[in-house]
């Protein structure tokens, strides 16, 4: 029996469980080593700790929560959690079984990535989501956007604040409205509605986009918004609802729908960041904490 247990030991699930450590909780941090930013080489927006790599940020967070001697870090994979009485039951995929009173859930999300010949190969190396993390790296280069409609005008309005050399890649046919196609034109962003054939790199640093057409275009770097599904399954076992994008829903205190499960970080917001996942954290062991200090008052 613990006081909590944490699934996903990434930067919210660790931001979590120091908080919970120095409040004197007894914490358990399950997490199988698979964060969705293993191969990210630099993490940026994140005051001191800007430009290091998400590996490095990672080991010493850690190695800094392991101090806390309430809490624990366990190597493993939860394959399901389920309540039982005021307390939840998790077992993970080597047979454990714990018991904890409340579950916060970090597991963050796996990305579903378009069927390219050469896009996986560059994500997340010069193909990314946010031009927050590492869009100033990118300012001024060859940039392009993946994406059509609504969504497509928006990302590309955004990203070119970073570059006046930006081209939209619709992927087929455009469907801007007049009005959005317009705007776009007259920032000088091409619009190729062409489909992508393939993408041409070197160790997945893209150099060309070429396209069913015959043509291809000399790109730097790319930005587009994947697809996404939960990594644990245990939102769904445990009944949280859902938003209309894919994530758990939850209140400012990263309450779910199901009483005494939390969520915090990519699994629970669109922010998707390492400065966004250690203050979801943070935030929300202040209140898990409350709420355990005033069932036990």
């Amino acid at each position: 029996m613990v006081d909590v247990i944490i699934i996903g030991g990434s930067f919210a699930g660790l931001s979590a469980a120091m908080g919970l450590g120095r409040s004197l909780k007894n914490v358990m941090v399950i997490d199988n080593n698979d964060p969705c930013n293993k191969k990210v080489a630099h993490s940026h927006n994140f005051i001191t700790h800007d430009g290091a790599s998400p590996a490095q940020i990672a080991l010493s967070a850690r190695q800094q929560v392991l101090k806390y001697p309430s809490v624990s870090i366990l190597n493993d994979t939860v394959v399901e959690a389920k309540p039982n009485n005021t307390h939840f039951d998790v077992r993970t995929a080597s047979g454990n079984l714990f018991t904890a009173r409340t579950l916060i859930i970090a597991g963050g999300v796996d990305d579903i990535l378009p069927d390219i010949d050469g896009f996986a190969a560059c994500w997340p190396t010069s193909i990314i989501h946010c031009p927050y993390c590492h869009g100033y790296e990118e300012r001024g280069k060859m940039l392009a956007v993946i994406a059509n409609g609504d969504e497509g005008f928006e990302y590309a309005r955004l990203i070119h604040n970073w570059s006046k050399y930006l081209t939209v890649f619709t992927n087929g046919p455009a469907t801007f409205t007049q009005l959005q196609r317009a705007k776009l034109e007259n920032n000088n962003i091409a619009i190729i509605e062409s489909p992508i054939a393939s993408l041409i790199h070197h160790n997945g640093q893209v150099s060309h986009v070429t396209l069913t057409n015959g043509g291809a275009l000399p790109v730097d770097f790319i930005f587009y918004k994947p697809a996404f599904g939960q990594k644990s399954d245990v939102p769904k076992q445990l009944g949280c609802d859902l938003t209309k994008a894919g994530h758990i829903q939850v209140n400012m205190f990263g309450e779910t729908s199901v009483p005494g499960v939390f969520a915090i970080g990519d699994c629970a917001s669109p922010m998707r960041s390492v400065a966004n996942a250690v203050a979801a954290g943070n935030f929300t062991s202040a209140y898990v904490n409350k709420l355990l200090i005033e069932e036990d008052f």
